[in-house]
């Protein structure tokens, strides 16, 4: 009989209810804006460190380009028969 009548009542009262469910909306809606707003920070941190990385990758390519385009030049010259 006590189960029954505990489980009619609601644990809050509804007028107060209202308070607490405004209170626990704000709160997910700030730590999700805190957490968008670290996810973005990370993503454009991300995004620099590959852009640096590129320009570092297009560099090297090129200094190897360079060295064997000048490598080559050397061999054929040291190749040539002397006449």
């Amino acid at each position: 009989m006590a189960l029954a009548t505990l489980a009619q009542t609601p644990a809050v009262p509804l007028d107060e209810a209202g308070q607490y469910v405004a209170g626990a909306y704000i709160v997910f809606v700030v730590l999700l804006v805190v957490y968008v707003g670290l996810m973005a920070a990370k993503l454009g941190r991300i995004s620099r460190d590959l852009e640096e990385l590129a320009v570092i990758a297009e560099s090297k390519e090129h200094d190897s380009r360079q060295q064997t385009a000048d490598s080559g030049t050397g061999r054929e010259a040291a190749r040539e028969p002397v006449a």
